[in-house]
């Protein structure tokens, strides 16, 4: 069964890889430094006490033929002085374009949640990455590749691991100069648990450097441990900064 859904998978993810390409010729590769940072904060006070902090960072180094990336972000929060969020995570690639719009990658991804059922979690992996579009409005890429994941039963600290099959697509389209959307799709599949996250999100500049960004992030496990939900959510307002 699992050999037969792993099979399933990657035919559809392959389909996009090998799907016509759209993309006109990319532009200049943009080398050096560039990246982002986003800060959101809510407190409130009253008949009840609230505050949530988060904060998102990402780094990008691009050379002629690598591109390294490294990522990271943290959601706190409480509620009456008793905290019921806290997430850590943390994440790095490294791609070796062999093509214009085809890459390897080597990827590593780790999670430290303690209102999670598996606490911590921790995949690797490695694959294929293809460039499939770029216009002036419309970006998108997708990867498919095989790693390993190590997780913790957050309640008996069991510890699980295993193979895994890891799919990757990313979507940006420019709405208009100031506006931009996005849509970021993981999936980790494996025999045990398949876990997807997927991050939507609508991004609008103040001026160059700053903006303004509404998220909403989906996490899923297939098969979380007894007595932890499956699912987590999150909205977000953030300022954002651009490192370009």
């Amino acid at each position: 069964m699992f050999a037969h859904r792993i099979k399933g998978l990657a035919a559809l993810m392959l389909l996009f890889v090998s799907a016509p390409i759209l993309a006109q010729d990319a532009e200049e590769t943009h080398e050096g430094w560039r990246g982002t940072g986003e800060l959101g904060y809510v407190k409130t006070s009253g008949n009840t006490d609230t505050s949530s902090l988060n904060l998102a960072l990402e780094f990008i180094y691009e050379q002629e033929k690598w591109r390294h990336t490294l990522g990271g972000s943290m959601l706190k929060s409480s509620k009456d002085g008793t905290t019921d969020a806290d997430r850590w995570t943390a994440r790095a690639q490294s791609d070796y374009k062999f093509s214009e719009k085809s890459y390897l990658f080597a990827s590593v991804r780790h999670d430290a949640d303690e209102f999670a059922g598996y606490n911590p979690v921790t995949a690797f992996s490695a694959g294929y990455g293809r460039q499939l579009v770029e216009t002036e409005k419309q970006f998108l890429l997708a990867e498919i590749g095989a790693g390993y994941r190590l997780q913790k039963v957050a309640d008996t600290g069991e510890k699980e691991d295993g193979a895994i099959l890891r799919g990757r697509l990313d979507y940006r389209w420019t709405i208009s100069e100031s506006t931009q959307f996005g849509n970021l799709f993981l999936v980790e599949y494996g025999s045990d648990n398949t876990y997807f996250q997927n991050d939507t999100s609508l991004t609008v500049a103040i001026n160059k450097a700053f903006g303004v960004k509404l998220g909403y992030q989906y996490r899923h496990n297939t098969q979380p441990p007894a007595g932890s939900d499956a699912t987590d959510q999150q909205f977000t307002t953030n300022l954002v900064y651009n490192f370009d």
